[in-house]
């Protein structure tokens, strides 16, 4: 077996690091390219966004040449009981539904509701060839005897849901594929030891491959995005492949942990929903895009783009070893671990905080008056020493009169 996930991982590695390039020059040929028309966007310049097929070109290639290769060496059965020949249908053709969808988007901007459906009709389409989340054992309560209309809705719930994490935590260089490598990698360390299909850790190996391809590229100062296409292939073949991982050991201790390796991405969506029902009041406001994201509250803490990526993939790959203890090692251990890195988080933070408190200014980007914590803005009742994060929501600027949202970190 490890020699198909060697070759899955350095297969998907080679095509995408070598397709990038040529997506970038598409993407420049087709408008795939995204202009900094808003504040709420971090990068400067126009860039290209349609690093996306790279990354999908990789993983296809990789896993059908392993599929052809492995069905005739007899080491996998893509029939049988499981039918995970017409699992792989559903999921490819469901890649393909999502990959049309969002190549219009990347090029022309579509609908946010239009996007959903197309995300809706994907799950729809690898349910129907048979992907299911259909039973989780708590012990006391078999869900399996509430009947297939609530598996049906699950899944569905489960593949948009995951699909909308990844693509709404793709914020800044290299965000979003590097949390999915580290989500990718934390899932085949728990496929392996927990025994699951062969299948899905080829899938989840040549994931990895494929975006550690891309990365170069696109970690910063990056050279393209990889885009909404990108994005939301990454959300919808985690979710799916997470499925097939456990499809064996429908234990509520195992059916959870993709939910903790995903823990970063899922929590900035649920997080984002609620924000924004409550500034918005009403379900139109969740489709509005805003910057409250978790990565735009690190930059606005002082960090740059690359220190806020890098945490980001700390708290990621945290999320990733804990569910790896959980499942090897049990709950004290893994809580001892998390509770070490808290620790360690705290302090961090303390010096960061005492190094760049009376240093980090702010710049209004229509006027480019500086905001300066040392000295506040006594005019407007802001006291020296006033952090710009406690600035109350309706401080504007003393010069132009443009709200918090117009300010940025002063290079």
């Amino acid at each position: 077996m490890w020699g198909d996930v060697a070759i899955a991982f350095l297969l998907a590695f080679i095509v995408a690091f070598m397709a990038t390039p040529y997506t970038i020059k598409i993407a420049q040929k087709i408008g795939a390219v995204d202009v900094p028309k808003d504040q709420r966007r971090m990068h400067k310049k126009a860039m290209p966004k349609f690093g996306g097929p790279a990354v999908i070109l990789g993983f296809l290639v990789s896993v059908t040449y392993l599929l052809i290769v492995m069905s005739m060496e007899g080491t996998i059965s893509l029939g049988g009981t499981e039918n995970y020949g017409r699992q792989l249908i559903g999921m490819f053709l469901g890649i393909l539904v999502i990959s049309i969808t969002c190549v219009f988007d990347d090029i022309i901007t579509i609908k946010p509701i239009v996007k959903l459906a197309g995300q809706i009709l994907a799950a729809i389409v690898a349910v129907s060839f048979g992907v299911r989340i259909e039973s989780i054992d708590f012990g006391f309560i078999n869900t399996s005897e509430l009947g297939e209309a609530v598996s049906i809705i699950v899944t569905i719930i489960w593949i948009v849901g995951v699909t909308n994490a990844i693509n709404l935590i793709d914020g800044l260089d290299g965000l979003a594929a590097g949390i999915s490598v580290i989500s990718a990698i934390s899932l085949l360390v728990i496929f392996v030891l927990n025994g699951s299909p062969t299948i899905a850790i080829i899938l989840i190996t040549a994931l990895a491959g494929a975006l550690v391809g891309f990365l170069p590229f696109n970690f910063a100062p990056a050279k393209t995005f990889i885009g909404d296409t990108g994005s939301n292939f990454l959300g919808y073949t985690i979710s799916i492949i997470a499925i097939l991982g456990v499809a064996k050991t429908y234990t509520l201790a195992v059916i959870i942990l993709p939910l903790i390796v995903l823990g970063l991405p899922i929590f900035d969506t649920l997080w984002a929903i609620i924000r924004r029902l409550i500034k918005g009041k009403s379900i139109k406001a969740i489709f509005k895009a805003d910057k409250g994201h978790l990565h735009h509250r690190i930059v606005a803490r002082g960090f740059s783009q690359k220190q806020a990526v890098l945490i980001l993939y700390g708290i990621s790959a945290t999320f990733g070893i804990f569910a790896v203890i959980l499942l090897d090692s049990g709950i004290w251990k893994a809580l001892s671990f998390l509770l070490m890195v808290v620790v360690a988080i705290g302090l961090g933070y303390k010096n960061f905080q005492e190094e760049h408190s009376d240093t980090q200014r702010y710049e209004c980007v229509e006027c480019k008056y500086i905001y300066n914590p040392k000295f506040g803005n006594e005019k407007a009742g802001i006291k020296p020493g006033t952090p710009f994060e406690d600035l109350p929501d309706d401080w504007v600027c003393p010069v132009c009169g443009e709200g918090k949202d117009m300010f940025q970190i002063h290079q």
